[in-house]
Formats: structure tokens, C-alpha cells, sequence
């Protein structure tokens, strides 16, 4: 069960003369008056007697009071909180008589519920994480935006080098008819000359078949010549004649292994030796650009893989705000940051950013049912209402000041000497003390 203010009496605190006040148990309670008037130091003076010494003013005691400041609030439990005397000392009790201290109100009491500007006046990040931690999601949240930002980067600079490099293979030089390879101009060479010494074989067997052809020649005009020595010569005739037979079979052999001779061109190597370095360029140049091509298309195939990587750790994130239990519908941490109904704090206004500070509060320590408002002027009526009527649905009771003196107050603080009741209109009157000098005739306090 959370623990809220039943009652409080304040009594020569900065500007408050006396104050006394039973806030509504659910909804808002709002302190009214013109600047100057003492509303805030109501709000102070339960920030000092709840939260201990540290939210003591520098100036505690009203100026001009010759009477010690005086603090007395009733909780809803009915423990009794009171400071005063010289020292300000600090009194707990709880309803069976037992005494307790600081440490007691620290229990229920939650820092921020008594002082809100210090969450409101958080940069963003820190309002963000002090939600984080409440849910407890904080450390598992940063794990992941910490990777999510590596990624991020990673995938960004991954995602320039791919352009620069489709660019980069855009840019390069294509030549379709060049080879796959560079040509190698020994290579070249070596073909030449095997090709150079094939020609010349076939030439020698060409000078062999003209050779024996001349051979043939000779012989057949030393026949003619021998034809009238036929007789004398029939030996040396038979002998030429087998000699002759071989050497037309030789000639018949020749004759067929020549028919099967073809010489080869060198010419297409020439052309290619004399055209080498312009075909190894564009062959260079080939490569070039299928390797730019390979490296932008492996680039964009990291990138695509981080960007998968990058939308299951956003999905992670979600997931992990969508299962907390946050305090306020709308809210969530997006980068680190606040968001409530897709605004940051920033875009936030007035009453939202009291709304979503309120809440987180709430959330922060739930035993603590109240929190203290300042400066509600900023809320016109209907928000005001609005607000109101929201604190009522969480159950959680809230303090605040408003400059005004309309009917939304629920007592008005003028001068810090007293009150009007808002229900009459009418001031109320108190006797000053014998020990107070004071120029004013009456002392207010609104009730209700």
C-alpha cells in the first residue's frame, strides 16, 4: 500500500506564516496565489520534513519570526513526522507509540517525489535510463544499442565502400573482344619459331623433291645419250634402270608426302606480337573491372547482411520495451532517449513532461503515493483537469502550486500569513502568538 499525506501544519517556514492542509487523498491539491505569496515554501517545508536535512532551506526560519520553524505532517498510515524547537529536530512516530528516524521515512519516501525538478532538469539520456533501470531493462537495452550502434556504423561504412566501388566498376573500361587472359609475348614467340621450323622442314623436303627431280632429268638425258651405246652399255643401262625405278618410286613418295604438306601462316602472330601491349591493356582493363564488380557485389552482400542484423537487434529492442511494464502508455526509449507519444522531452509540453516525470517517479519507489508539483500555471484548465483526472485513476495524491486564486485552488497562500477557503471566499483568521511581532491583524489557513 503506497503512502500518502493526511495532514500537514506549517508554521514559520521562508514565507509560510502558518499553513494548514489536508490534501485530497487522490487527485490534485493545488496551493494558489499570486508570486511571492509563500506557495512554493509549502512545498519546501515538506520537502525538508520528509526528506531529511539536506533539503533544509539556507534560510529555514520566516524573516522577522522570533518563533522556530514548525513542521507537522500526518501520514496515511498514521505515522507522525515533526520538526521543530531550535534545532529543528526531527520526530517520528508511529501509530503504537514506537519512535523512528530518517532512515524510517527513507523507507517510503522517494527523493524524487519531493523533489521532481531534479528528474525534470535530467538531460534526456538520464531520464531515459533512470526508466530503464526502474523496469530493469537498462544494462540488457545498452548491450543492444551499443551493438545496434556498432552495426550501424559498420554497415554504413561497409555501405560507402560498396558504392565507391560499383562506381569505381561503372567508371572502368569494357572490351568485349579482348582475350580472358594477358598474352604473353615468349609465348608468342616460341609458336613462331616452332611454326618457323616446321616451315623450314617442309622446305628442305621441297628442295629434296626438286633435287631428285633434276636427278631424273639427268638421267634420262644420259639414256638418250647412252641409247646408241645400247648394245655396249646394256650393263650400265640395266643399272641405270633400276636405279631410275628407285628413284621414281622415290619421286612417287615424295610427290605424296608433298601433296600432304601445308604451310601455316605466321602472319595472325605477327599481327598479335605488333598489337601485344594494346591487347594486354584492354585485357587489364577487363579484369579490373570484374574485380571492381566482384568487390562491390561482395560489399553489398556484407552490407545486406548487416542490415539483417541491424533490424533483429531493433526487433530485440522492441520486443524487450514491449514486454516491460512501463509506467505510462505512450512511453518508451527510443536512442536513448524519452519518447512519449512519438515526442521527445523536448517536443513534449509542459503537462506531458509533469505527466511523464510523475509517472516514472511513481514507478520508481510505488510505496511513495504522493509527489509535489510546482508551478502548475503552465496547464490551462482543460489539461489541468485532465491531469487531475489521471492522478485519481493511478491513485497517486499530488502537492502543487499554481499561480492563481481561481476555483481550481484548493487554498490560497497570500503573503505567506494566511489563507482564503475557497468554498466561502472569505479569509480566515487566526490569533498571532504572543511571541510573534507582527504588523498583520489575522493569520489564514485553508482547510478542507
Amino acid at each position: 500500500m503506497s503512502m500518502k499525506i493526511n495532514s500537514l501544519e506549517i508554521e514559520n517556514v521562508k514565507r509560510v506564516k502558518s499553513v494548514k492542509l489536508q490534501p485530497k487523498e487522490a487527485g490534485l491539491t493545488i496551493l494558489g496565489g499570486d508570486n511571492n505569496q509563500g506557495k512554493t515554501s509549502v512545498l519546501d517545508a515538506i520537502a525538508w520534513a520528509l526528506g531529511g536535512n539536506k533539503y533544509k532551506p539556507s534560510k529555514a526560519a520566516r524573516e522577522g519570526s522570533a518563533v522556530a520553524p514548525k513542521l507537522h505532517i500526518r501520514m496515511s498510515n498514521g505515522l507522525i513526522v515533526e520538526r521543530a524547537g531550535k534545532n529543528s529536530s526531527l520526530k517520528v512516530i508511529d501509530p503504537n507509540g514506537q519512535k523512528g528516524g530518517q532512515q524510517l521515512l527513507n523507507s517510503f519516501v522517494e527523493e524524487l517525489a519531493i523533489n521532481l525538478p531534479k528528474f525534470m532538469e535530467m538531460n534526456n539520456h538520464d531520464k531515459a535510463q533512470q526508466l530503464l533501470q526502474i523496469i530493469g531493462v537498462g544494462d540488457q537495452l545498452l548491450a543492444f544499442e551499443k551493438e545496434e550502434s556498432e552495426v550501424y556504423n559498420r554497415r554504413h561504412e561497409i555501405g560507402k565502400i560498396a558504392d565507391q566501388k560499383k562506381k569505381y566498376a561503372n567508371e572502368q573500361q569494357f572490351y568485349p573482344d579482348a582475350p580472358k587472359e594477358p598474352v604473353s609475348a615468349s609465348e608468342l614467340i616460341q609458336q613462331q619459331q616452332t611454326i618457323l621450323a616446321k616451315n623450314g622442314e617442309n622446305q628442305r623436303k621441297r628442295d629434296q623433291l626438286r633435287q631428285l627431280q633434276q636427278q631424273n632429268k639427268n638421267e634420262k638425258q644420259q639414256l638418250l645419250q647412252l641409247q646408241e651405246q645400247i648394245e655396249r652399255l646394256n650393263a650400265e643401262l640395266e643399272t641405270l634402270r633400276e636405279s631410275n625405278k628407285q628413284t621414281v618410286d622415290d619421286i612417287l613418295t615424295a610427290q605424296k608426302t608433298v601433296a600432304m604438306l601445308q604451310d601455316e601462316s605466321t602472319a595472325e602472330l605477327e599481327q598479335s606480337m605488333t598489337e601485344i601491349d594494346d591487347i594486354n591493356r584492354k585485357v587489364r582493363a577487363n579484369l579490373d573491372k570484374d574485380k571492381a564488380e566482384d568487390d562491390a557485389n561482395e560489399y553489398k552482400h556484407q552490407y545486406d547482411l548487416l542490415s539483417k542484423q541491424l533490424d533483429d537487434i531493433r526487433s530485440k529492442k522492441a520486443h524487450l520495451l514491449s514486454d516491460a511494464e512501463l509506467p505510462l502508455p505512450g512511453l518508451s526509449v527510443d536512442d536513448g532517449e524519452l519518447i512519449y507519444n512519438g515526442q521527445k522531452w523536448d517536443n513534449m509540453s509542459g503537462s506531458d513532461q509533469l505527466k511523464v516525470s510523475t509517472a516514472i517517479v511513481r514507478k520508481l519507489k510505488p510505496q511513495c503515493g504522493f509527489v509535489l508539483l510546482d508551478k502548475l500555471e503552465q496547464m490551462d484548465m482543460t489539461t489541468l483537469n485532465e491531469f487531475g483526472t489521471w492522478l485519481e485513476q493511478e491513485n497517486l495524491q499530488a502537492i502543487a502550486t499554481r499561480v492563481s486564486t481561481g476555483g481550481e485552488c484548493s487554498i490560497i497562500i497570500s503573503d505567506g500569513y494566511g489563507g482564503v477557503d475557497t468554498a466561502t471566499n472569505e479569509a480566515i483568521a487566526e490569533e498571532e502568538p504572543a511571541a510573534e511581532a507582527s504588523d498583520s491583524p489575522w493569520q489564514g489557513k485553508g482547510a478542507f
